[in-house]
């Protein structure tokens, strides 16, 4: 595969078989066994992507989060790792990584989430659960069910799963 475009750390590891699209930032992540990243993705140091997964363009993967086996991650979704951001300290300088504690996330095996999600920091979302397009994900999301909306809530659970 040709590197043009490509930013990936010399700290990446990346399983065998994994599809890189070009103009993707790539830093102190881990990306498992045939899993593919599309275009325009971030995903940040200390990120963990599973095996089988497909991650589509323009999303943002930052630290803390981990995302299990076979997950399907639409366009343009973006997770965060701290419930108060700030620029600051509390002296005025800007915030180092000293200031503040990554707040996990952990997506479950099998999990789908739709384009445009936004998923807050200290969320797990269940095995086979799908968020829909656009959802805001404020607490955790149950095994199998369907949450959408702003904030997200239930809208049903996979019948048969």
């Amino acid at each position: 595969m040709p590197v043009d475009f490509l930013a990936i750390a010399d700290d990446v590891k990346l399983g065998r078989n994994v599809k890189l699209s070009r103009f993707i930032n790539l830093y102190g992540c881990t990306i498992g066994d045939n899993t593919k990243i599309g275009a325009f993705v971030e995903i940040q140091k200390n990120a963990i992507i599973g095996k089988n997964c497909k991650v589509s363009s323009h999303t943002f993967i930052c630290e803390g989060v981990t995302v299990e086996d076979d997950v399907f991650i639409g366009h343009g979704v973006v997770f965060i790792n701290d419930s108060y951001p700030r620029a600051t300290a509390p002296g005025g300088g800007l915030q180092t990584e000293a200031d503040w504690k990554v707040e996990p996330t952990l997506v479950k095996k099998g999990a789908s989430i739709g384009s445009g999600a936004v998923i807050l920091s200290k969320i797990t979302i269940g095995e086979k659960a799908i968020v829909g397009a656009g959802a805001v994900v404020t607490a955790d999301v149950p095994p199998n069910a369907i949450v959408a909306g702003n904030p997200a809530r239930l809208v049903r659970y996979l019948e048969g799963d």
